[in-house]
């Protein structure tokens, strides 16, 4: 046991030290945003953001408490904090009546129509038709949807996925529409949309094709394309090549570019002579990141927005192993030209937000 006069020399000591614990004990206050943004099944997501400056993500469908959630959506006014809404399909499609299947949806608003149309991928009641592509117009962002009644496209067997991950994009220098899409160890194509946005502008005309499945790494099948335009570039990502697999999903972002929005396409790997065009891929943090969007913020900033699977929560609760996949965000920082993320891999550290205000 320690003697009065040790203890009263300790005492002094502490109080000299001050109260205050080291530096390396201090945890600092969050200063920008960590990923996941929104930490539950957010999959295959896209963002929008209204004249209002609110941004809405949207995503494939889920269980949440219990209850089947037909296409997901949730609201945000950083891109970082997220408020979860309730379903914006609620009403299944007359010719998707009985399928729990929706997925990847894309959402834009259209001005000159007033309204927010949403492209999305369901399995048709007649099961040799496959999945198919949907169209629902809503007034609002946060819906509630309706869908047109007939699909645009469809398959040609059952368990054909070949016309899912629809993404429509508009392009501003002709002022043409166009909707790509694509998976199943198919194409990734493109078609233009006619002025009411609910059909093909060349009715019974073959898609355009972009990119073809091949044996670069992590494209054996390709799917989720989105196309943005920076300067005088059309960029195309898109993902490969195994999403969901409860064991071991195999999953990343890619890019390609081109000067007309239907291409012709040249990838990262061939224009760089590495066969290698992946952007973002896994890491000890995250596994088979990927189906990606990308939005500007207000100061012009690219960010890349994708789900991916923590390894230490890789399920869904309630399901059969169903796999889990959060929402995160990353910035898009562009080198000679190509779009890439630091470190080709997800972040979990505290990093910048976007820029939300002009």
């Amino acid at each position: 046991m320690k003697t009065p006069g040790i203890l009263l020399a300790a005492l002094a000591a502490l109080a000299c030290a001050g109260s205050t614990p080291p530096t390396s004990a201090i945890k600092k206050p969050l200063t920008g945003y960590v990923n996941p943004v929104i930490d539950q099944d957010f999959p295959d997501p896209s963002l929008l953001r209204t004249s209002s400056g609110v941004y809405y993500a949207y995503a494939t469908q889920t269980v949440r408490s219990g209850s089947r959630i037909n296409i997901q959506a949730a609201r945000s006014t950083d891109l970082v904090t997220w408020t979860t809404l309730g379903d914006v399909l609620p009403t299944k499609p007359t010719w998707a009546s009985t399928t729990w299947n929706f997925w990847a949806p894309h959402v834009l608003w259209d001005a000159a129509q007033g309204k927010y149309f949403m492209y999305f991928a369901a399995q048709h009641d007649t099961a040799r038709l496959g999945m198919c592509l949907g169209v629902a117009t809503a007034t609002d962002a946060g819906g509630p949807f309706i869908d047109a009644g007939t699909p645009l496209i469809c398959g040609t067997s059952s368990g054909d996925f070949s016309h899912i991950d629809a993404m429509a994009f508009d392009d501003s220098t002709t002022g043409r529409r166009y909707l790509y899409w694509g998976s199943n160890s198919q194409p990734i194509v493109g078609e233009e949309l006619d002025g009411t946005r609910l059909h093909f502008r060349f009715s019974g005309l073959a898609p355009d094709t972009l990119l073809r499945a091949s044996t670069d790494p992590y494209e054996s099948l390709i799917e989720g394309p989105w196309v943005i335009k920076r300067g005088s570039w059309y960029y195309l990502f898109y993902s490969g090549n195994d999403c969901c697999n409860p064991t071991s999903p195999h999953y990343a972002v890619l890019v390609a570019r081109a000067s007309s929005p239907l291409g012709p396409y040249t990838k990262l790997g061939d224009a760089n002579g590495t066969h290698n065009s992946v952007i973002l891929q896994a890491n000890s943090s995250w596994l088979a990141p990927g189906h990606n969007a990308i939005i500007a913020d207000q100061a012009g900033t690219d960010w890349i927005v994708y789900h991916a699977i923590d390894p230490a929560q890789m399920y869904i609760p309630g399901t059969n192993r169903n796999v889990r996949r959060p929402m995160l965000i990353d910035k898009i920082v562009y080198t000679n030209g190509w779009p890439g993320v630091e470190s080709d891999a997800p972040s979990r550290s505290d990093k910048p937000k976007p820029v939300v205000t002009p």
